[in-house]
């Protein structure tokens, strides 16, 4: 039996935001941010393209793999110190990266950046989990870090090469050390431990987390929601600067122009979630996902690509990526109290190979000129979802 931690976690819903958000934040940015200057990288370190993008897949790899060590290890020893070695570990190695020049460390320390990442986005949720599992303020919360998460491929190569071309790439890994600096200070005194407490051993292991089926249907609800935005985020150029003659800073407005309705979206979060609950929340979701994959299979086979045809549509599926993944991480987790860590990390994990594996064969296997990749993973993923959904309720009638 477990008792269950009553968290010293008195901050009001903005302060929480700005206390999570930056950590959540910089995991993706140290990827995006990188992005502009990887062409004059192999220079700059008298190294090969090859071994540069080795540092781009390495930080990838061991940003996923990462969160099954510290899931568990969150569960063992807590939230917060998970949080603060990531970050200074994550902090340290941004500020090495600045200084070196041998290509060797620099790959060395993009996967300590990496594994640094991971612990933070590993304490973030399970934190979330903690103490919003029973309170409606958690859609509203994982639903904006969706979305900022969701500006930072858009707006990151932005601010990588600006200050690139003012301050050359070393100060791009500065910045990303400040920025860690300055959130660590801030959480430093603040961040309260909330791993539930127990009696005796709790239970781990990823056996009984992956044979819950409640956990598999919400995880597959997210990553239908986040996989269909990286097929957007996948396709877009190629859609509407390639073929509909977008210019670079219409395609950067157009593209954030879907960011910006997730996190509008999100201001009611709250309210949807406690009228239609977490079921009805993501069944509600993916009846936006198969609209907006309809509105963009018309516009494909009726018009030439625009803004109208490829960009609105993709609102209508923003709209349901909102009302998906503000509830699935709540929907996921609940039955997994004393292991939230573990189930936090399979639940990334998961998602995350879900997503790359199948949203990169959608791309692969129709167009990626056009919108049948996003229309064909929205549809598909959604109705296999709904089905899930049903099959779940079914299951609950019976007990």
């Amino acid at each position: 039996m477990s008792s269950p931690n009553q968290p010293t976690w008195t901050l009001s819903m903005p302060a929480a935001l700005l206390l999570m958000s930056p950590f959540d934040v910089l995991a993706s940015l140290a990827m995006d941010i990188y992005l502009p200057v990887v062409p004059i990288m192999p220079g700059a370190l008298a190294t090969s393209p090859a071994a540069i993008q080795l540092t781009l897949s390495l930080y990838m790899i061991c940003l996923g793999l990462g969160q099954l060590a510290f899931g568990p290890i969150s569960d063992r020893i807590g939230r917060r110190p998970v949080l603060v070695g990531g970050a200074l570990a994550f902090m340290a190695a941004s500020f090495v990266l600045a200084a070196t020049s041998l290509a060797p460390v620099f790959l060395a320390l993009r996967v300590v950046q990496a594994l640094g990442a991971s612990a933070m986005l590993i304490a973030v949720f399970a934190t979330v989990r903690d103490v919003y599992a029973q309170r409606p303020e958690g859609a509203v919360i994982y639903a904006m870090l969706g979305s900022l998460l969701s500006f930072v491929p858009a707006l990151g190569p932005i601010a990588g090469a600006l200050i690139a071309n003012s301050f050359g790439w070393r100060a791009i890994f500065v910045a990303l050390g400040i920025l860690a600096v300055v959130a660590t200070l801030n959480a430093w005194p603040r961040w309260r431990e909330t791993r539930p407490l127990t009696h005796g051993r709790a239970r781990g292991g990823f056996g009984p987390i992956l044979r819950s089926f409640v956990f598999w249907t919400y995880t597959l609800a997210f990553a239908t929601a986040m996989g269909s935005f990286f097929v957007f985020f996948s396709t877009a150029p190629r859609v509407l600067i390639g073929k509909a003659g977008f210019s670079l800073l219409g395609f950067s407005l157009a593209f954030a122009s879907a960011a910006l309705v997730m996190i509008l979206t999100t201001r009611f979060a709250k309210s949807f979630v406690a009228r239609w609950g977490i079921a009805g929340s993501v069944r509600r979701g993916m009846a936006m996902l198969l609209l907006g994959a309809g509105l963009l299979a018309m516009g494909q086979s009726l018009a030439e690509p625009s803004f109208v045809s490829f960009v609105i549509p993709m609102w209508v599926i923003a709209i349901g990526i909102v009302f998906t993944a503000s509830v699935t991480a709540n929907g996921a987790l609940a039955p997994f109290g004393e292991t939230a860590g573990t189930a936090v990390a399979l639940y990334f994990c998961l998602q995350s190979v879900i997503v790359s594996a199948a949203g990169t064969l959608f791309i692969f296997l129709l167009d990626g000129d056009t919108a049948w990749p996003l229309a064909g993973f929205a549809a598909s993923f959604a109705i296999v979802t709904i089905w899930a959904l049903g099959r779940l309720r079914t299951e609950d009638s019976k007990l």
